[in-house]
């Protein structure tokens, strides 16, 4: 999984206040590459209410073509 907050719609709104992106990204530099162990790791984690979920909710297509 890519993990890119310039690449996520919620970006700069309140999802942000809980999402654990900006936790790794202060702990890492610029966008990085989050493997499925560790993805289904933090949804684990997430699920028991031990760390914020991933927030992310990547560009698609269709929401540029209705932005334009």
């Amino acid at each position: 999984m890519h993990i890119d907050c310039n690449a996520c719609n919620m970006q700069a709104t309140t999802a942000c206040d809980t999402c654990i992106v900006p936790v790794l990204l202060h702990q890492m530099s610029g966008p990085f590459e989050l493997g499925s162990d560790e993805a289904e790791a933090f949804d684990n984690l997430a699920d028991a209410g031990l760390v914020a979920p991933l927030r992310l909710v990547p560009f698609s297509d269709d929401s540029s073509a209705a932005a334009g």
